[in-house]
């Protein structure tokens, strides 16, 4: 049989994992295997690992389907938070006062951010919270997930719904379908955000990619077709020489934040590499640019025990409170029944001779133009 559709989870039912308990399907050289995690705040958390060939992604359907880690070969793609996860979202307050309750879960590879706000809190007039960090998309349950293998294209196609719903205010549905091939150390994912109310509603989405070691390293750069950069706030300033480059891990640093547009390519597709200190390796991020128009770029130096660790991050806007880019035009309208579609897309290089010939047709893009590079703050691209 060339193909095979398992149902993990049907209608908000488990087909087979809260009634059989752990289960590994293998075909050749792809495999599915599902775990319920236990022990402290991972508590209950579903895990399902996708392997195709040499490639192993880890998926979390009870956190917005984020990615918690990719393995290619030998190398693992993620970072090791102070956050020992995956945490259950029942230990992540959302609701906190201070807005950063979020925090509490923060350890994927891959972390969704949205979809009614996906940027620092934002308060009200009073001081109440009205959104918190990043939204509640990466600590909200698959209803629906479904995982297929090809055994003649030696793919597994994942694919899943998450539902972000509050009676009286919106009703968005969230449908990802994610590739990953034996032929190839990447993984593809098509996000499509729908508006299933009879009101109109406006979306906003982040994809907050965080790579630490081995890629992460002193002497280790961020390449990119730049073709507008600014420092977030002030003690990004201080790092624009360096934007692009990073530091040995430095206890009590705190965090550099750019934000920036790319050049897309001719198919319109922006990239993000992140290259390793020996060159030898390197992870790129791409995105289709025109859904996907603003880049952030996360530089957390600190010590490797509180997280040393940069964030790669697409967007349909910057990380501001969700008034702030509202009010400059950086939210998504959808009309009832209307929906958006992003697509990324996530690549290990191995090699120096692979990693420098990515490295030169970034290079290529960038030669159009010089990038113009900010040495302030954008006050269109920065709250306060």
């Amino acid at each position: 049989m060339p193909s095979e559709t398992i149902r993990i989870i049907s209608d908000g039912a488990a087909t087979f994992l809260d009634q059989v308990g752990d289960r590994d399907f293998n075909r050749g050289r792809l495999a599915v295997r599902v775990r319920r995690l236990a022990g402290g705040r991972r508590e209950g958390v579903r895990l399902v690992e996708l392997v195709a060939g040499e490639t192993k992604v880890f998926v979390l359907p009870d956190r917005g389907l984020g990615i918690w880690k990719m393995v290619a070969g030998t190398v693992e793609l993620g970072w090791q938070s102070p956050v020992a996860g995956p945490v259950h979202p029942a230990f992540v307050p959302l609701g906190e006062p201070s807005g950063l309750g979020w925090l509490d879960g923060f350890d994927e590879l891959v972390a969704r951010c949205g979809l009614v706000s996906n940027g620092a809190p934002d308060f009200d007039a009073a001081g109440r919270l009205v959104h918190g960090l990043h939204g509640r998309i990466a600590n909200l349950p698959v209803h629906e997930l479904s995982v297929a293998l090809d055994d003649d294209a030696e793919t597994i196609t994942l694919t899943g719904a998450v539902d972000e719903t509050r009676f009286l205010i919106h009703s968005l549905r969230l449908e990802t379908q994610l590739v990953l091939s034996a032929a190839r150390p990447r993984i593809a994912w098509t996000d499509t955000v729908t508006n299933r109310s009879d009101r109109p509603a406006t979306i906003q989405l982040l994809y907050h990619v965080n790579l630490g070691p081995p890629l992460l390293g002193c002497g280790g750069e961020l390449v990119a077709a730049i073709e507008e950069l600014a420092p977030r706030d002030e003690a990004a300033a201080a790092d624009i020489a360096t934007w692009n480059r990073y530091a040995s891990p430095q206890p009590g640093r705190g965090e550099q934040v750019h934000f920036a547009r790319i050049r897309p390519d001719n198919a319109g597709r922006a990239e993000a590499l992140l290259v390793s200190p020996d060159s030898s390796q390197a992870a790129g991020l791409s995105w289709r640019a025109d859904t996907l128009p603003c880049f952030t770029l996360w530089k957390n130096q600190g010590g490797l025990n509180d997280g040393y660790v940069t964030g790669l991050e697409p967007g349909t806007n910057y990380p501001n409170p969700r008034s702030f880019e509202e009010a400059g035009g950086r939210v998504v309208p959808l009309e009832p029944g209307a929906s958006a579609t992003f697509e990324l897309a996530l690549e290990h290089l191995a090699g120096e001779q692979a990693v420098a010939e990515r490295k030169a047709a970034i290079g290529s893009l960038a030669a159009a133009s010089p990038p113009q590079i900010h040495a302030r703050p954008r006050p269109e691209w920065s709250a306060g």
